[in-house]
């Protein structure tokens, strides 16, 4: 059986994400880069378990009750499931390699319509080969620790105000393990637990797929014009434009948190319904969206603030305390989750690094996040958006 059963196994903004690739931008070209932020692990003596995993992967096709599933949900066009009925994954598409010092370079290149879909099961591929290498997870601690958040966020919060999400699926142990998980969270949560971001689970547990951007749909725009300084207000109207107002939530530090309240202004303040965090403090990062939305005559209780960021049951709880009664908040829980077993669980990146053969980039709010190997490029998109070095 391979780790990936099925193309649905992933995450919704990758389909959210690729319906838009398919109708603005179907001929862009792009390049998405590996990167393992945790030192030492040798990945490279798993390469021959991954390359096996991304030829199965390669072999799987949309099912005709999986395309029914996905032509139900409001916000996916006909014609897109249409195109997913003859899409395929090709693996002349990915470059694998051993890295240097034990390392695993892994480079996905060629169309953003035929690649975009790589990026959540090749991450799930590495770490779940990984974890069968390291051979050190210990179940029967996960589960303890999983009855322990439940039995903390239930205590917390007995009139079930504390909304959850399952953001697991890239860095999970397993892929049995995160249905288990998302079973006992069901179970043990009951309307705390809002949805998962993985599609295959959505549609098995009868949950609610959620998701809608991520950086990567930014990113491109800073290659696909018209001018760079412009490019996140293209991206955002660009996606309205697609889903005319479903899937309103707006992710706010491709380029820093300074940069997006400069073009988030009060017509985006109305247009989207919320934004994500997901990296710098997280504290101050909402202090900082409620006072903007105040100064541009938006009511802060009428939308939503995400949090994804490295979240623990300590952090949800806190976030919610403060900002409890001020907006609406949610919370979509990760690692934390879905690969908490006793081990660190290793952190896997994949993320775009050019489009249309230029450069881009994410210039995160915490230090380490951000990602590019063109620095002079990293220096020029801080220039242009007045960011400081």
């Amino acid at each position: 059986m391979p780790l990936i059963p099925t193309l649905l196994d992933t995450d919704l903004y990758k389909f959210t994400m690729m319906q838009a690739v398919l109708h603005q931008h179907p001929a862009a070209q792009v390049e998405y880069r590996f990167r393992c932020r945790t030192p030492g692990l040798d990945l490279g003596a798993c390469i021959d378990g991954i390359s096996a995993e991304i030829d199965a992967l390669c072999a799987l096709r949309f099912g005709a009750e999986e395309l029914d599933y996905l032509r139900g949900l409001r916000f996916i066009r006909p014609d897109f499931v249409d195109f997913l009925g003859l899409f395929h994954l090709d693996r002349k598409y990915v470059h694998l390699a051993r890295g240097d010092g034990g390392g695993l370079d892994l480079v996905i290149r060629g169309p953003w319509l035929h690649t975009i879909l790589f990026e959540v099961p090749l991450l799930a591929i590495v770490s779940e080969v990984w974890s069968r290498h390291g051979g050190r997870a210990d179940r029967e601690e996960g589960r303890r620790r999983l009855r322990s958040k439940i039995g903390r966020l239930v205590e917390a919060d007995p009139a079930a105000e504390i909304a959850i999400a399952d953001y697991g699926t890239r860095r999970r142990h397993a892929g049995d393990w995160q249905r288990e998980v998302l079973g006992a969270l069901r179970e043990g949560l009951g309307p705390r637990l809002v949805g998962t971001s993985n599609v295959m689970f959505a549609r098995e547990l009868g949950m609610t797929p959620l998701g809608t951007m991520a950086h990567e749909w930014l990113q491109a725009h800073q290659a696909l014009g018209p001018r760079l300084r412009d490019s996140q207000k293209v991206a955002l109207e660009n996606w309205a434009q697609e889903y005319r107002g479903d899937l309103g939530i707006a992710l706010s530090d491709v380029v820093g948190l300074d940069a997006f309240l400069a073009d988030f202004d009060m017509y985006f303040c109305k247009l989207f319904d919320g934004m994500r965090h997901d990296s710098g403090d997280p504290f101050a990062w909402g202090e900082r969206i409620l006072a903007h939305l105040e100064v541009n005559r938006v009511d802060p209780r009428t939308k939503t603030l995400v949090f994804s960021d490295a979240l623990d049951i300590d952090k949800v709880l806190r976030l919610h305390a403060h900002f409890r009664g001020r907006c609406r908040v949610a919370f979509g829980i990760g690692t934390h989750l879905t690969n908490d077993l006793g081990v660190p669980a290793p952190s896997l990146v994949i993320k775009m690094t050019r489009c249309n053969g230029q450069p881009v980039a994410k210039l995160s709010d915490s230090p380490g996040k951000s990602m590019c190997e063109d620095a002079g490029y990293v220096a020029y998109l801080r220039q242009v958006f007045g960011i400081a070095g």
